[in-house]
């Protein structure tokens, strides 16, 4: 009953969002839903997930297709050096740009995007990566500075014959998106004997 008043109050009317993210600790899809739901970003499509320690630093700058998935990185609107070069120089000048994201694109934890990069559709974004110029569709940028390593057709096609290979292939297959409560359990078991079937150096 308070879960559902809090996220009302949140959704609803930005009320309470603090308490509702303490008390009900929203995860990547209900947080993209708030921020879509309240206007937060300049644009957002469908089925987005934004997990909540993401920052962006001007949100109303960024816009995002669909399928975006966003996992502890930091998007800047703005170069906050202007601040420094104005008093040191006499100046006033302005320095920010926008982020336009394209469909079915993860950046992921400890990313950095700068201003005024577009990022096509089809692309994955490794973490620690460095964004600082537009990335082509289709693309897997990792390094800092980022730099293109594959196609993400490429990408997707070997995690495919990874996965159907795998000693847990049968039980993941039987999945929902990949995680299903009754079934998580015997995915570890598998898992972990798989891992660790021969014991680390220095152990029985």
């Amino acid at each position: 009953m308070v879960r559902r008043l809090l996220r009302y109050l949140a959704f609803e009317h930005g009320r309470c969002v603090w308490l509702w993210r303490r008390v009900c600790r929203p995860w990547g899809p209900e947080w993209a839903a708030w921020m879509k739901r309240r206007g937060v970003l300049y644009a957002q499509g469908e089925r987005c997930s934004i997990h909540p320690n993401v920052t962006f630093t001007d949100p109303k700058y960024v816009r995002m297709g669909s399928n975006v998935r966003l996992s502890g990185c930091t998007l800047f609107g703005h170069d906050g050096s202007v601040n420094m070069i104005n008093a040191a120089y006499g100046m006033h000048v302005d320095r920010v740009g926008k982020i336009d994201i394209g469909d079915d694109v993860f950046i992921g934890h400890g990313a950095i995007v700068l201003p005024g990069v577009t990022i096509g559709s089809r692309v994955l974004i490794g973490a620690g990566a460095v964004i600082s110029r537009d990335v082509a569709p289709n693309s897997v940028m990792v390094g800092s500075p980022a730099r293109r390593v594959s196609s993400l057709d490429d990408l997707a096609e070997r995690y495919r014959r990874q996965s159907a290979a795998s000693p847990w292939a049968d039980v993941f297959a039987r999945t929902r998106e990949g995680f299903d409560v009754a079934l998580e359990p015997e995915l570890i078991a598998r898992r972990c004997a798989h891992f660790f079937a021969q014991p680390a150096t220095g152990q029985a």
